[in-house]
């Protein structure tokens, strides 16, 4: 079993406080969930929010129906809470009334659970993001030299956990197909009332095609044959529903920079290649550099989160094309990175010298196979 870098939720839960654990279908938040409170000194509820007499009650704002709800225990979990109108005033009541309450929710929805939660529970939560399996989480129980033979195998198959424990090729495609196709549309069709699901998949294999390339609204609407409005709206949708993730320009203002379009990642490699249906072994494909470029935004992400890197997130290019893949706005200064899979491009790249002039304080590096964990993983997670 793989140990997941959030093994004890006790430490981030207080008295009167809502614990809310964001994170997509199926990468493990009910497991981690079940397993902490197998183990907490705290007489505890676990509930549903499919449950359908607990969506009755935590909707109602009925003081005393909740109130008897909750009586006698010092934790209340909500799994699935997204499934719950009104949930955040209902857990604002509990939190406000209820002395030396504690609750856990958790949400594979963010833009519907964080749209209920976010007002009624300010100052009164603390937010937890629950990613795919991280490098980080694999380093734990791998060696320096099996981490970089599965590397191949992550930017194919991502890491979510079935995926990672699954025993062959198939049963590894088999499950992702699932996941793509099923789950994580699963909300998006069920709270926004969208009536099929084509637009939203032929909408990601665009985006799958275009990793690490610039796109635009118009030219989207242009493909799919919808109005530029609602594609913008649907991108919303699928980045707050922890599908794509949304990375803009950097630019001081520059007239030679450019900032209005957007690259778009996925949250895991393996749902990418699910979308376009291409499960071939990496030294036989042609997309290499994009899934390598996929693979480190995503892992970086995941490092950042975990270990409370504070940073906003850029690429770089210009008018005359020259561009550096991945850009930190942190600590007071500019780090940019250019991610390389090919031996031969990893030589020092001209673009740097162009950035260097126009940021002279900022800090550049080329990341490759040979030096990404630099890149990827504290030094206590070195591989």
């Amino acid at each position: 079993m793989i140990q997941r870098f959030y093994q004890n939720f006790g430490k981030y839960l207080k008295p009167n406080n809502v614990l809310v654990i964001y994170g997509p279908r199926q990468v493990g938040k009910t497991t981690l969930l079940k397993n902490f409170l197998s183990k907490t000194k705290f007489k505890y509820k676990l509930d549903s929010g499919e449950n359908i007499k607990t969506q009755q009650i935590l909707s109602s704002q009925n003081f005393s129906q909740i109130f008897d709800y909750v009586s006698g225990y010092q934790l209340i979990a909500i799994d699935e809470a997204q499934h719950i109108s009104n949930i955040g005033m209902g857990l604002k009541i509990i939190v406000d009334n209820i002395p030396n309450i504690r609750i856990i929710a958790t949400g594979s929805s963010s833009f519907e659970l964080s749209g209920q939660i976010g007002e009624p529970l300010t100052g009164r939560k603390t937010t937890l993001t629950l990613f795919p399996v991280a490098l980080m989480e694999i380093a734990n129980i791998y060696n320096p030299y099996e981490i970089k033979e599965k590397i191949s195998e992550l930017l194919v198959f991502g890491s979510y956990p079935k995926v990672l424990t699954a025993k062959s090729k198939n049963e590894k495609t088999i499950i992702l197909e699932e996941l793509a196709h099923s789950y994580l549309l699963k909300d998006i069709l069920a709270f926004e009332r969208i009536k099929s699901s084509k637009i939203l998949l032929d909408l990601l294999r665009l985006l799958a095609f275009q990793i690490g390339n610039e796109v635009s609204l118009s030219e989207l609407s242009g493909k799919i044959g919808v109005d530029y409005k609602t594609v913008g709206r649907y991108l919303d949708i699928l980045e707050k529903s922890f599908i794509i993730i949304n990375i803009r320009g950097f630019s001081r203002n520059l007239r030679k920079e450019i900032t209005r379009k957007s690259k778009y990642y996925f949250y895991d490699n393996g749902i990418r290649n699910a979308i376009i249906s291409n499960f071939n072994n990496l030294d036989i494909r042609n997309d290499q550099g994009n899934l390598w470029e996929n693979f480190l935004v995503v892992e970086r992400l995941k490092t950042q989160s975990y270990f409370n890197i504070i940073s906003n997130n850029y690429f770089w290019r210009t008018w005359d094309q020259k561009e550096i893949d991945w850009i930190e706005e942190r600590e007071g200064k500019l780090f940019g990175y250019e991610f390389k899979f090919s031996e031969r491009k990893k030589q020092k790249n001209k673009i740097f010298k162009e950035f260097l002039s126009t940021y002279p304080e900022a800090e550049v590096k080329i990341i490759h196979p040979d030096n990404y964990s630099d890149f990827l993983l504290p030094k206590s997670y070195k591989v």
